[in-house]
């Protein structure tokens, strides 16, 4: 594999902020406390590396825990990793990279049977034989039943609770209730730790830094960047944002999966929504109007099971024919028994607010689930800033393509933590040996850095009610050149009302509200570069897929002086085109 080198930026952003006010060293400093950061912390504390996990709430409380439907792997008789690779490839719209989704299908199983053996409990069937077997599902875009889950519909909230417990069990230091704020170099533009505010619950209150050679970025998604979501409040995209201000390149930022079934609450509803499982159609539910027509009939060879962009699409262009708000989910068929025994969570969320499906159907609607692009990394999760890696959501892999395939993602974040590792254990080095003493830094714990460091502009709190305002209203599930450049004036004038303003109190509110701006710009810029229609990316002014010029990936940097993003499409055959550098 290439090491070529990218150039370091000659300027860095960080988020305005008190001097670090404490300090720990490590060798590996994991940031995210969901599957893929639990992973990384764990393989790496059993090698003898020193790790400190650094999570923004409590260690159970990111997306991982969540996620209902499961994890998908080739598992079943007579499946094969083969054909979990061609349900991706196919999902994924011509931007998948298929070393990275090889690797993914054929070290799956492998990566699941260890996260069983780490004391994970998943749901079993009885055998005519007598014995029991591991349950497998089937979701959208699957031809095969390969989904293993949990509790029926709380696969992430048994794998958060495994995974906690076994770092619990190790003692793996870890810093809860801590915001990270942005990425530490030393002189010769290396990873040198992060820095980061603990939020009045952890062992330090206020800023402080953990100083290590690796840091690996698993901070999960950026779903509160809309209106609307599934994703748990604490998806503001700061790992993104974060590894944007230390000069990383991200990618196929544009790809937001909004996921097809989510508990219509009322045209005006906010924040985090409750989901409906993919699995729910698995097992047989329908997908109906208000006349009871099941409109996804003909509109795919999967039918209900089509790949999510696809079930997306078909489900707004209904809405919209029809003048309507929100379409059915229909499961009246399954009876109280398997409703209660196989969605206990799904039915408890429905009958919290007032519906009931074992007899009338759900309303649904889309809204903002998964980001399948993010911080670009090779197969070792290497960015393009040296000592800095990612894995899970907030990564951009190469696997996920223009579409993420149903239940991939918790795979995803087992097998390539599984990879980095790997590559931190073979490639140890203490951080005093890769990245100097603790003499060669300052003494406020912020290490040097090339090129100078420029202060970020601090967004007021309020403002992030209005980046997510102006992101659902032109660059959701239905954007346009017309709908995404009023979104982008509308997040321009936000920045430039706050570089004029009074400067904002640093804070959480105002950091995240940062963060969410910034991801937001590079979000619609990509948007507005892909003239066309790929995937989870809906152009209604370029309904078709552009081959000849659309397999590509948009890569973007952030300018440091005039916090502009740079846009560099590159070939879509391969992924990165330009290996990351060690």
């Amino acid at each position: 594999m290439s090491t070529a080198q990218s150039p370091i930026p000659p300027a860095t952003l960080r988020l305005p902020a008190p001097d670090p006010g404490w300090r720990r060293e490590a060798d590996v400093v994991v940031v995210g406390s969901g599957v893929a950061g639990l992973t990384v912390a764990l393989r790496c504390e059993a090698a003898g590396l020193r790790t400190v996990v650094v999570t923004k709430a409590r260690l159970d409380d990111g997306s991982t825990r969540w996620a209902q439907g499961g994890i998908a792997a080739a598992l079943g008789e007579g499946d094969t990793p083969g054909q979990h690779f061609d349900d991706t490839l196919v999902a994924g719209v011509g931007l998948c990279d298929a070393d990275a989704v090889r690797l993914l299908v054929t070290e799956g199983p492998g990566a699941v049977r260890r996260l069983i053996a780490t004391g994970a409990r998943f749901d079993t069937e009885d055998t005519e034989e007598g014995g029991t077997e591991i349950a497998l599902t089937r979701e959208g875009g699957h031809h095969r039943r390969r989904i293993v889950h949990a509790g029926g519909d709380a696969t992430g909230a048994e794998v958060s609770r495994a995974l906690v417990e076994a770092v619990r069990a190790k003692a793996i230091p870890t810093i809860e209730n801590a915001l990270a704020l942005d990425l530490l170099k030393d002189a010769e533009g290396r990873t040198a730790g992060i820095t980061l505010h603990v939020m009045g619950e952890g062992r330090h209150d206020g800023v402080g830094a953990v100083l290590a050679p690796a840091v690996v970025l698993a901070t999960g998604g950026m779903g509160q960047v809309f209106a609307a979501t599934t994703n748990p409040p604490v998806s503001t995209g700061d790992g993104v944002a974060l590894a944007l201000r230390a000069g990383a390149e991200v990618s196929d930022l544009e790809f937001v999966q909004f996921h097809p079934t989510v508990l219509f609450l009322g045209p005006g509803a906010e924040g985090q929504q409750p989901l409906v499982s993919e699995a729910v159609r698995g097992e047989g539910a329908h997908l109906v109007d208000a006349d009871g027509v099941r409109f996804m009939t003909g509109q795919h060879e999967l039918g209900e099971l089509a790949p999510r962009d696809v079930v997306a699409k078909a489900i707004t262009r209904r809405m919209r024919e029809q003048g309507t708000t929100h379409m059915y989910l229909d499961g009246r068929h399954f009876g109280a028994k398997m409703w209660e025994n196989r969605f206990p969570t799904i039915l408890a969320a429905c009958r919290a607010h007032g519906i009931d499906p074992v007899t009338a159907p759900i309303p649904i609607s889309p809204a903002a689930h998964y980001a399948s692009g993010g911080v670009r990394t090779d197969t070792e999760g290497r960015t393009t800033v040296p000592g800095l890696y990612a894995c899970g959501e907030v990564a951009c892999t190469g696997v996920h393509g223009a579409n993420r395939l149903a239940s991939n993602s918790l795979l995803e974040g087992l097998v390539y933590a599984e990879r980095i590792a790997a590559h931190l254990i073979a490639g140890h080095a203490t951080a005093a040996e890769r990245s100097g003493t603790a003499e060669d830094r300052r003494e406020d714990g912020r290490a040097p850095v090339g090129g100078a460091v420029r202060a970020e502009v601090l967004q007021a709190a309020a403002d992030r009610l209005a980046v997510q305002r102006a992101m659902s209203e032109g660059a959701s599930v239905l954007r346009s050149a017309a709908s995404l450049r009023t979104t982008a004036e509308a997040l321009d004038a936000l920045r430039a009302r706050a570089a004029e303003a009074e400067p904002a109190e640093p804070g959480v509110d105002t950091w995240q509200a940062t963060n969410l701006l910034t991801v937001a710009r590079v979000l619609t810029e990509a948007a507005l570069a892909r003239e066309e229609t790929r995937g989870c990316h809906w152009r209604e002014d370029h309904p078709e897929r552009a081959d000849a010029t659309g397999a590509r990936h948009i890569v973007v940097t952030l300018d440091a002086p005039t916090h502009t993003p740079r846009l560099r499409p590159t070939d879509g055959t391969t992924f990165p085109p330009t290996r990351p550098h060690d």
